[in-house]
């Protein structure tokens, strides 16, 4: 019998591209159906055959307080009663505003956007236009959105099919991005010797999401603001993936590292359109209206999607929130680690805050090349095996996972042990 899942698939193929709307749903990387989902509520997921899932993708980061959080429910039912978008200016931007900014003192400005993309692709023309230079550098495997010029060994979705850039592109506007292994201190160095004078901005991941896990090492973040100053090049933190994850004032915070400019996105909407961009305040004063800088968008600042962002950025702040979840996180990891070993499965993992990496690789991979070294096929076979027994993981080895304050220790302990049947099958 064809399950519904099935049915919508087959159907959605014949009028959307791939039967998607973001590549990597397509389960291309690891094969078989995708999952088509109907319902959420806290840590939980059903899908169209109503089969359960303990959920670890949290629409890949922002449902940190879970699915149907009744406040941000609640938020999202107020606001839309008054109209679901004005086109102007609301009360509501001016609030998020006065949140972020204080969460993130980086940010002294700040303008909404509506995606991580979008945010992204904003704040590389902002500092292009502030320093007057052309060159970005970029590094190998950390996604920023699909702008032309951030598909340039790009990971997400990009590498999940193998491809890290895109057809599309021309080869003109690609010759402006320069690209380095993430984490290559004397890599980084060497390149503003040379050319530092020429790169109008460095956009990083603090914490790499995007071709899994990858945590900064040895300085890496410090070399890259020693370098911006230096050279007077713009230090962009694209925290659309860790802001308000990893650290209530994000990567920035828990690394003590001041960017120029910062992206958000993901979190900020609660599940919802929104976006971000912001920094210095001479930076920021080059952009339209009061700047050569044209940036525009029509539901930027949405009222329903900022209610949404305002009710969950105020969840996250309660004492102990970003501690508990970071705890939690951990335990998961450390449960997988373990029952990997306890299997003779070559297996690592690692988290940052309420991010997670899971790796078919002896050592935690601390870039790009290594991130390619671990093993994708036994990634695969894990990834199904624990669908099946109804734990919901990223379909692609080279994505981040998400646990949120609604995971319970319940939970965390049915993960774990599903994933020890699964290892030992594996090691059988």
């Amino acid at each position: 019998m064809t399950s519904r899942n099935q049915q919508l698939f087959e159907q959605s193929q014949s009028l959307i591209p791939g039967g998607v709307n973001s590549p990597v749903r397509a389960f291309r990387s690891v094969g078989g159906t995708p999952v088509f989902f109907k319902r959420g509520l806290g840590s939980r997921l059903w899908d169209e055959d109503d089969k359960e899932y303990i959920d670890y993708v949290g629409s890949w980061g922002p449902m940190i307080v879970g699915h149907a959080h009744p406040e941000v429910v609640a938020a999202v039912q107020k606001t839309a009663v008054n109209s679901l978008s004005f086109g102007a200016p609301t009360a509501l931007e001016l609030e998020m505003a006065e949140l972020v900014t204080k969460l993130v003192p980086s940010m002294e400005q700040i303008r909404l956007v509506s995606s991580g993309t979008e945010a992204t692709m904003s704040a590389i023309r902002l500092a292009r236009g502030f320093t007057g230079r052309s060159r970005i550098l970029k590094f190998e495997g950390c996604y920023h959105g699909h702008a032309d010029a951030l598909l340039v060994k790009a990971g997400s979705g990009a590498l999940t099919f193998g491809q890290p850039s895109s057809a599309g592109v021309p080869p003109e506007v690609a010759a402006h991005t320069l690209t380095l292994a993430y984490n290559d201190n004397a890599a980084v160095e060497d390149l503003f010797r040379r050319i530092g004078n020429d790169i109008a901005c460095v956009i990083v991941e603090p914490v790499a999401g995007n071709m899994n896990l990858v945590v900064p090492q040895n300085g890496f973040l410090q070399t890259l603001r020693n370098q911006c100053t230096q050279y007077g090049a713009v230090l962009i933190f694209d925290e659309v993936m860790t802001g308000f994850r990893v650290a209530p004032g994000g990567a920035q915070q828990l690394y003590g590292i001041k960017p120029d400019l910062t992206t958000l996105g993901k979190v900020i909407g609660g599940g919802l359109p929104v976006g971000a961009f912001g920094g210095r305040k001479d930076i920021m004063a080059s952009l339209a209206p009061l700047g050569p800088v044209y940036q525009a968008g029509t539901l930027s600042g949405n009222p329903v999607a900022v209610a949404a962002g305002l009710a969950t950025l105020k969840l996250v702040q309660a004492d102990g929130f970003h501690a508990k979840l970071a705890a939690a996180t951990r335990k998961m990891v450390d449960g997988l680690v373990e029952a990997a070993k306890g299997a003779g499965v070559k297996f690592s993992g690692q988290s940052v805050g309420g991010m997670f990496g899971v790796y078919f690789a002896e050592n935690i991979p601390n870039s790009y090349e290594e991130i390619m070294q671990a093993d994708k096929n036994a990634f695969n076979h894990f990834f199904h095996a624990m669908l099946d027994a109804g734990i919901y993981l990223a379909p692609s080895a080279f994505e981040a996972g998400f646990v949120s304050a609604a995971h319970s220790d319940e939970d965390i302990q049915l993960t774990i042990e599903a994933a020890q049947k699964v290892f030992r099958a594996m090691a059988a």
